[in-house]
């Protein structure tokens, strides 16, 4: 294709709306364009590098065992009051009426949908394992969009699930998109981790993401650099530190304002690591009055309130006790409260658990107990993983210490259990001939999403540098033609149909602008092979060759220039 006659709007300012790389050069480049909060408008070299990715994730999909469909975007409120969730949803669920005054949402996922589906065809083991997917515009109003296209409110997103008789099928299924999703971001050639995750509420057992590694990354993975051990933050297991303190007496002493672990270890010249933080939340109850839990870590330590959420016992959503209810339950405010005499369920984390002699609130204002020890002074405690993890604990596998790196969630795979099956009366009959509710599948694949991560990973201070494999185009002729050099117009031409001939997808700069214009648009734009074509090389009977990452640059003859052309896009880049 011709520039002459592309759309492609670059810019040499950068967006004021933008603060991320890929916002940035997204916009300058002239691949997107936003319409409004949020919602953007993919340009002709956008929309290329989008149909690229899909093309790469449904030929990956197929080999996976998964069957594509498309699922209305449009979704009606019966489904989701039948699977408990329309009024579970919060405001990013889009809702309308039709004249009818008929209740609609936009589709911010397919769980519904699908089951719907499923239950409408499928009555008979013999059409299980069923993996189906499809790649689909999403919309859910996002409190804060920002960073472009990694984290807008309308995007496109491929939506897989998978329905099972038995756990085994399903732990075939999910190893199989494990290892899919993996192969996806391989041929995207990008740097990634699959880390073990929380599902969250929708989830019942095994969950990975997928991250892209990236320094804009809205999430932090904790990873051994040692082995393949990787998970976020609100999965990553915290190891238990040993405490060697020596066993001390129980002593209370006056803390007059002192409500932080801050002010009570400078105050008591102890560091933060011998004192425990006390944290009351609502506990499960069948009671009208809300029963309440002590969560108990460490000071230097921060409770993750992902892993307090998934205790037994302890409610969920995790719900943070009120001062009031406090005081009524312990008769202190928060800042004095500590296990000595706690009449309350308590649950310690792991480290704070196997603590000799710390320092605790008394559960009276303005005083602390010193000294303390959990068997002497309390009794036994039930102990768990229940604190966030630090760079320099040791990975869970014992491989070495953890290190942090900031990923973008791209993919997410997980198992859904019965949730959607029992809750919308699904039901086939087995080999038996007895009615069986399906287990289903979960796998999300941000398909816009991922083309801003591939841009935060892949660019330098000039622009994108794209993978060869999803670029919108190949190769890049510029022809540096000026406004007089037929013989450059008539070699760029040249080259371009010979390319194109060989099934080489060509961009032939033909515009009438400045090399310097011409070579900052080919830097910003980032095709990843770029042939120059100038009067003073055709001279000679030469032209330049070079990658956009730099990794090479040589002078060809323009005889054998779209040979070493039609070889290079097919080879990776140099090491």
């Amino acid at each position: 294709m011709r520039s002459s006659q592309l759309l492609i709007p670059t810019l040499r300012e950068t967006p004021a709306d933008a603060e991320v790389a890929s916002h940035i050069l997204l916009v300058r480049g002239g691949f997107i364009r936003r319409l409004t909060t949020g919602a953007y408008t993919w340009l002709p070299l956008g929309l290329r590098v989008l149909k690229r990715i899909e093309a790469i994730v449904r030929e990956e999909l197929a080999r996976a065992g998964a069957q594509e469909v498309l699922m209305p975007v449009v979704q009606p409120a019966e489904l989701w009051r039948e699977s408990g969730r329309w009024d579970t949803m919060g405001p990013e669920m889009l809702r309308f009426t039709d004249r009818h005054d008929r209740e609609y949402c936009l589709s911010p996922t397919q769980e519904e949908v699908v089951t719907d589906l499923f239950r409408r065809v499928v009555t008979s083991y013999r059409h299980l394992p069923c993996n189906l997917y499809h790649i689909q515009t999403k919309f859910r109003d996002e409190i804060r969009p920002r960073f472009g296209l990694m984290r807008a409110r309308e995007f496109l997103m491929k939506d897989g699930y998978s329905f099972h008789l038995d756990d085994a099928s399903f732990e075939a299924a999910y190893a199989a998109m494990h290892d899919c999703y993996s192969a996806i971001l391989r041929r995207l050639g990008l740097d990634f981790r699959a880390v073990d995750a929380d599902p969250g509420a929708m989830g019942d057992g095994d969950s990975h993401e997928f991250h892209v590694l990236a320094g804009s990354g809205e999430d932090t993975i904790a990873f051994s650099p040692a082995s393949d051990y990787a998970a976020n933050l609100e999965k990553a297991e915290a190891p238990a530190l040993a405490d060697d303190h020596p066993v001390q007496p129980m002593q209370t002493v006056p803390t007059p304002g002192m409500k932080t672990i801050a002010d009570v270890s400078a105050h008591l010249r102890l560091p933060a690591s011998r004192c425990v933080k006390t944290l009351i939340v609502h506990a499960e109850t069948d009671e009208e009055a809300p029963a309440l839990a002590a969560l108990i870590v460490r000071g230097d330590h921060e409770l993750n309130e992902a892993k307090a959420a998934r205790l037994a016992g302890i409610r969920r959503p995790l719900t943070f006790a009120t001062d009031a209810e406090i005081e009524a339950a312990v008769g202190a405010s928060p800042g004095s409260l500590g296990p000595v005499g706690l009449s309350l369920p308590i649950i310690a984390d792991r480290t704070a658990a196997a603590m000799t002699s710390f320092v605790c609130g008394a559960n009276e204002d303005d005083k602390h107990h010193v000294g303390v020890n959990w068997e002497r002074d309390v009794g036994s405690v039930q102990a768990a993983d229940i604190r966030e993890v630090l760079p320099g604990d040791m990975a869970a596998d014992g491989s070495g210490p953890l290190s942090f790196r900031r990923g973008i969630e791209v993919g997410h795979i997980f198992k859904l259990g019965d949730k959607y099956t029992r809750s919308m009366d699904v039901s086939v009959q087995d080999r038996d001939g007895r009615a069986v509710t399906p287990i289903m599948g979960c796998y999300g694949f941000g398909v816009s999403r991922t083309v801003a991560a591939v841009v935060e990973q892949c660019h330098d201070e000039r622009g994108i540098v794209w993978p060869t494999s999803i670029a919108p185009f190949t190769t890049h002729i510029v022809a540096l033609t000026g406004r007089k050099s037929t013989a450059v117009e008539a070699a760029a031409s040249r080259l371009y149909e010979e390319l194109t001939a060989a099934g080489v997808d060509v961009l032939l700069d033909d515009r009438d602008e400045r090399p310097g214009v011409k070579f900052a648009d080919a830097d910003l734009i980032g095709i990843p092979h770029r042939i120059t074509v100038g009067e003073r090389g055709l001279k000679t009977g030469i032209v330049e060759y070079a990658r956009r990452d730099g990794s090479e640059t040589r002078e060809l003859s323009l005889e054998e220039a779209a040979a070493y052309l039609t070889r290079a896009v097919t080879q990776p880049a140099n090491p």
